[in-house]
């Protein structure tokens, strides 16, 4: 019996298998609303066998977006938008999923195959947010420092996203508190210089992104499970690291979270990271042990083999794929194929694999 293709529960919603589409960015959406691209694109992925489809990271407010072509959710129009693709991969058996973002201080780019760069203000972009007024990188802008005001109208942001989520049919909702962006620069001392109560010492730079998990938690209804994304360490001195990680998913455990998704890095440039296969595997085991909340192992898992080991040693609950489902849709079931279980194939495609 494979241990990957095993069902798993959490709260009410049911899992076909461990194999999680993770959020990816598609640069492809118009003022925020998702197009013909995404519906093809993530429901392809529940076609091809995936437990969860998670769409990409969806900004709670225009300025909290990467790029213009980053999907959001900060209006009803949007959630109208994204209820036929929820509908799409819930029908063809897996769970629909959405990641909740703020970029921060990463804000404000331009897209990947224009380059990427800081697009200025009034060309394009905006200013951007951050918890201290730190740029990036060199040539990007200087971010605007927020206040206390700020903090309650973000809070309130995510609130609303999350009701629009549900709203638009979502069954697991994922904060995303990783990567560089606003919440993950709310926990870095490298980005957080912060004098008053949410900056300084741990449970002071904690306290942002909990206020935002427990408004997250209060409009998700009981049933539905919610995530975090965290990056597990920035791989630079000084900044957030393992030891940091487990003490706030200890606190995102208490605050009735379901899961912590472990990725790592991208706060800061030009930091030297260890790749390899699995390379962040022992983040999720070690946040699994030591907090007893479920995880998810994320980062160069391809192979089929490979993903079910890790969920067979109890390193995680499940992995998130990137790249390898961007480039073979039909991922888990060719896996499952590859490990002698039935796959999840549709009605309409048997006769090729029969």
């Amino acid at each position: 019996m494979s241990k990957l293709f095993a069902a798993l529960q959490i709260r009410d919603i049911e899992f076909r298998n461990r194999v999680f589409v993770s959020p990816m960015c598609q640069y492809s959406s118009r003022d925020g609303l998702p197009t013909d691209w995404h519906l093809v694109h993530l429901g392809s992925r529940a076609i091809g066998g995936a437990g969860l489809v998670m769409v990409e990271a969806t900004a709670v407010s225009a300025e909290g977006r990467i790029s213009p072509g980053d999907s959001g959710i900060w209006s009803d129009e949007h959630a109208d938008a994204f209820r036929p693709i929820a509908s799409f991969i819930r029908a063809h058996g897996a769970v629909p999923g959405v990641q909740l973002a703020h970029a921060g201080r990463k804000a404000s780019t331009d897209l990947p195959w224009n380059g990427g760069g800081p697009l200025a203000d009034g060309n394009g972009g905006w200013i951007p947010l951050a918890p201290s007024a730190i740029p990036f990188d060199t040539g990007f802008a200087v971010p605007r420092a927020l206040t206390v005001a700020d903090l309650d109208m973000i809070t309130e942001q995510f609130r609303e996203a999350a009701r629009r989520s549900v709203a638009a049919g979502f069954e697991v909702i994922e904060i995303h508190m990783a990567h560089g962006y606003l919440l993950h620069e709310f926990l870095s001392p490298l980005a957080n210089k912060r004098t008053d109560e949410y900056g300084g010492e741990l449970a002071n730079r904690l306290r942002f992104p909990l206020r935002i998990a427990a408004a997250v938690r209060q409009e998700v209804p009981h049933h539905l499970p919610v995530f975090a994304r965290i990056s597990a360490t920035d791989w630079a001195d000084g900044g957030w690291d393992l030891a940091q990680s487990v003490e706030f998913s200890r606190a995102l455990k208490k605050a009735a979270l379901d899961l912590i998704d472990c990725s790592s890095g991208a706060l800061v440039p030009r930091v030297k990271i260890p790749l390899g296969p699995g390379y962040q595997v022992p983040f999720a085991a070690e946040i699994r042990r030591q907090v007893g909340i479920a995880t998810g192992a994320v980062g160069l898992i391809t192979e089929a083999r490979q993903a079910e080991e890790i969920i067979s040693r109890g390193d995680a609950d499940v992995v998130f794929l990137a790249r390898a489902m961007l480039r073979d849709p039909y991922w888990p079931n060719h896996a499952a194929q590859e490990l002698g279980v039935a796959g999840a194939w549709p009605v309409q495609y048997r006769r090729a694999v029969e």
